[in-house]
């Protein structure tokens, strides 16, 4: 029974309240209207005269409410009622489905921006005020490197609002009750049923534990890159010792660091390797490989 309560929940909280007021105005209508049909059109003769009433009635219900519903902001302004753009029980835009809600540190990361100029990112990106307020609180930093940290994410949103091919939308959506950003977007996912976008791994964790699919950018590119087996051979640039004796490492151009035996005499020095193993870590991928034979 959890679940489908769950989903008749979820699917109410995103009804914008001018439409339960006006599905119910309707309703008292095609009701009243009913009533002062029901005595002449029980006077038809027979069978009519017990079911026309019933089908007015059903019909009516359903005809007037469905007006209601679809007209109901423009009766409610002709009224002098003014309702705001989107009235749901937490204000603003609600998500939906298709919809992913975007957190502060993809933003400052800004792949994101890339990711969306290629057309990958499913539906449209929602971001919270309360994302962009922490955004503006970063570049307003007196610390140098929060500061500019936070100037790059007002730049990468910039990009994606004018250069991507995904839509960006502006929320007014929130959580009074809730204090910090992080369990604000786990909460706001919880309601609506939308993935998050992040690159925080503590963030990651709480969202799945909670039930939260969970879109890691991080994760992302870990799935992107190359793919290497053992004996393939490879030319790197090493550039510093390795934590074992004689040991160099250097990196390919995507970050991923590789380990080689015996390199630390060519430091500085492009060399022919050949992968022994790959070890897959929390953190990225690392290659360990030797020097070529000549």
């Amino acid at each position: 029974m959890r679940s489908p309560y769950r989903w008749s929940r979820r699917r109410l909280q995103r009804i914008p309240t001018y439409v339960f007021l006006a599905a119910i105005v309707g309703l008292v209508i095609a009701l009243l209207i009913s009533v002062l049909l029901a005595f002449p059109l029980s006077l038809l003769p027979g069978l009519w005269g017990k079911l026309t009433p019933i089908a007015v009635c059903l019909f009516l219900c359903f005809a007037i409410t469905s007006i209601m519903i679809a007209r109901g902001r423009e009766l409610f302004q002709m009224f002098g009622i003014s309702l705001p753009r989107r009235a749901g029980c937490l204000g603003g835009i609600a998500p939906r489905n298709g919809q992913v809600i975007v957190d502060t540190s993809a933003i400052i990361d800004g792949r994101i921006a890339d990711i969306g100029q290629a057309g990958f990112t499913p539906g449209s990106l929602i971001i919270p005020r309360f994302v962009l307020d922490e955004l503006h609180h970063i570049a307003d930093s007196y610390d140098s490197v929060r500061r500019a940290r936070g100037r790059r994410g007002l730049d990468m949103l910039n990009r994606l609002q004018k250069d991507s091919n995904t839509d960006v939308e502006i929320s007014e959506m929130d959580v009074k009750d809730v204090p910090d950003v992080d369990s604000k977007l786990v909460k706001l996912a919880k309601i609506f049923g939308c993935a998050i976008i992040t690159n925080d791994s503590n963030l990651s964790r709480v969202a799945v534990l909670q039930g939260v699919k969970v879109l890691n950018i991080n994760e992302l590119a870990n799935a992107l890159r190359p793919v290497f087996l053992p004996g393939e051979e490879m030319e790197i640039r090493i550039i510093q010792e390795g934590k074992e004796c004689g040991q160099g490492v250097g990196f390919l151009d995507d970050g991923t660091m590789i380990v080689v035996d015996g390199g630390r005499r060519f430091i500085n020095n492009r060399v022919e390797v050949v992968v022994t193993r790959v070890l897959q870590t929390a953190t990225g991928r690392m290659i360990f490989a030797h020097i070529k034979a000549e």
